[in-house]
């Protein structure tokens, strides 16, 4: 065969597609194909054109406050990112450490772990719905204003709001039955007896609001 036929063989010119770039054009394709592919997942997930959102509404501190919610959004990242409520703290983001503890229907609840849509119909309450509208606060936050009861104070919200629906069912504790109550909440700077000794304080105060 002449060295004109192989010519015609590779395409009829000396300009052959050589191993490298085969292989370069094969993983270029590939790279192209999985980005469409990501950003398309991305576009599913965020809701971009709105197939993956629905406007709802929520009773959030006695008011009923109406947003924009993904089927897969948790009740934190909206009431933090949606309503604004940024009391309510994102720690482990993973139901561990009890930061983002809120009320619903007077039971504590992580809230990075409920799913917004659930608790339509519901009455979820935030640190931020505590005092009373006059700005007087809740005897549980003024405990911890009497005792000093935190330092960087990351926790304390969840630590607030945890103690908040303990003493709903038991309105008058030991310290030992309270540090079981909030068990459920952890504190990075592990100041846990100050935390309690404020918590404790937080009691005695409700207790006097009661009985005046």
């Amino acid at each position: 065969m002449s060295d004109d036929s192989h010519l015609k063989i590779l395409g009829n010119t000396p300009k052959a597609v050589s191993r490298r770039r085969f292989i370069q054009g094969v993983i270029g394709a590939g790279a192209a194909v999985g980005s469409a592919s990501y950003l398309f997942r991305g576009s599913t997930v965020h809701g971009i054109g709105g197939s993956g959102e629905r406007l709802i509404s929520l009773n959030v501190n006695g008011q009923v406050r109406r947003a924009d919610v993904m089927r897969q959004e948790t009740l934190a990242w909206t009431l933090r990112y949606k309503l604004g409520l940024t009391g309510t703290k994102l720690g482990c983001d993973r139901a561990e450490c009890g930061a983002c503890t809120v009320l619903i229907d007077d039971v504590p609840h992580y809230s990075c772990s409920v799913l917004t849509h659930t608790v339509r119909g519901r009455n979820v309450v935030t640190i931020e719905g505590l005092a009373s509208q006059d700005g007087t606060l809740h005897p549980v936050q003024q405990g911890v204003i009497d005792e000093q009861g935190f330092q960087c104070a990351f926790c304390m919200s969840g630590f607030i709001m945890a103690t908040v629906g303990f003493l709903k069912t038991n309105a008058n504790p030991t310290r030992l039955e309270l540090a079981h109550g909030i068990s459920g909440n952890l504190c990075r700077c592990q100041d846990y007896d100050k935390i309690l000794t404020a918590m404790m304080r937080g009691a005695e105060n409700m207790r006097s609001v009661n009985h005046a």
